[in-house]
């Protein structure tokens, strides 16, 4: 980070770190976006064909 701030005070610009995420938050958004076991949300899918489809092909 040092060496980031030597380079960057060239240009008269400065380095500013980031805030820490809080843990809470992080969790919520890995439970929101992770699908729960057990819960299955897909429906079947339905295949409809003209009849120009057949078993060879």
């Amino acid at each position: 980070m040092v060496a980031w701030s030597v380079e960057l005070s060239e240009f008269y610009l400065t380095f500013a770190p980031r805030g820490a995420i809080k843990s809470q938050m992080l969790a919520d958004f890995v439970l929101e976006m992770s699908n729960l076991p057990g819960k299955d949300t897909t429906l079947p899918w339905t295949l409809s064909v003209d009849g120009a489809s057949n078993i060879r092909g």
